[in-house]
């Protein structure tokens, strides 16, 4: 079991820039964390994620280059620093963990952190 506790969501103006924040606890290795966002009425979409060894790491293109995914000095905690924010990155965040056992899977979800981007 991973439990993940996100933080650090808010209101900002375009432009601005927000660091989310994602705490992992619990005895399941971890093979990558990954950042995800649900805007109102839409699916939810990958953003961002990293390997938990090795650091390797990968965006979606519509954030690439604004939006930086990296560990913390806390080992157990995951960053997304958000820069250059626009209104539609306005959505809840969510991170989410795939575990080694299941690589290719987010097995564990946390509850998601609320970004509002204003023009």
């Amino acid at each position: 079991q991973v439990q993940l506790v996100e933080s650090g969501g808010g209101l900002v103006e375009a432009g601005g820039s927000l660091r989310l924040s994602c705490a992992a606890s619990g005895p399941t290795l971890i093979y990558s964390v990954g950042w995800f966002r649900q805007a109102p009425g839409k699916e939810r979409t990958f953003v961002a994620s990293i390997r938990w060894t090795g650091g390797n790491t990968d965006y979606a293109a519509s954030v690439k280059g604004r939006f930086t995914i990296f560990r913390g000095n806390a080992k157990n905690t995951v960053y997304l620093q958000m820069n250059d924010v626009k209104p539609e990155d306005t959505a809840v965040y969510y991170c989410a963990v795939a575990p080694e056992v299941r690589r290719n899977q987010y097995d564990y979800w946390g509850h998601g952190t609320q970004v509002t981007v204003s023009s």
